[in-house]
């Protein structure tokens, strides 16, 4: 048995009280697949923008990741930002993000 996952593949942006990262791969569906990826096939719909990188194509392909239903279009990836306070329980972040 196969499983589909729809959602978002995106970028993030962290900033923690011990460092920063400005732009890593992200989003619920990459991190589902790839989790599920260990356990069965695992086919994906999502849409990216052409600045998607080719070697986070490459990532998920090579966990086995079927990438047919993963879209390209013209524009920017999906991209989150946040910075977490030193408890971690405290967040701001930029749009879209939702409320603390």
């Amino acid at each position: 048995m196969s499983l589909v996952v729809v959602g978002s593949v995106a970028y993030d942006g962290v900033e923690t009280p011990r460092g920063k990262v400005d732009r890593m791969l992200g989003g619920a569906c990459t991190y589902i697949s790839l989790a599920a990826s260990y356990f069965t096939p695992v086919k994906i719909v999502a849409v990216v923008g052409d600045d998607f990188a080719q070697e986070d194509v490459d990532l998920l392909a090579g966990r086995g990741i079927d990438l047919d239903g993963l879209e390209r279009v013209p524009g920017k990836t999906f991209f989150w930002a946040g910075k977490y306070s030193e408890d971690m329980n405290d967040r701001a972040c930029s749009a879209p993000c939702a409320a603390k």
